[in-house]
């Protein structure tokens, strides 16, 4: 997953897409099942671990563990992959 946004198919543009749009198109291009989730931004299905559910965001300030977080520094453009905690390490 972090290979998807190192080398993203498409740049983000803000003018042009949401951050949350953006990422779920370059996850979709790259062949992830992404799907609806209400407590979520959107979730990646896989026959292995279910539902995964991320949140985007471009603020790495007071991020719940619960999610996993798609990160994007404005600054350095640079995108950082946040995994939920698991419940062993709760």
């Amino acid at each position: 997953m972090r290979e998807v946004f190192r080398q993203p198919p498409i740049p983000y543009e803000p003018e042009k897409h949401s951050l949350k749009a953006w990422a779920k198109y370059c996850l979709q291009e790259r062949g992830y099942k992404i799907v609806y989730a209400d407590k979520a931004d959107f979730a990646i299905e896989s026959k292995i671990e279910g539902k995964v559910y991320f949140k985007v965001t471009d603020h790495a300030e007071s991020l719940d563990s619960k999610t996993g977080w798609i990160v994007r520094d404005r600054t350095t453009k640079v995108v950082t992959i946040i995994p939920p905690a698991t419940k062993d390490a709760e």
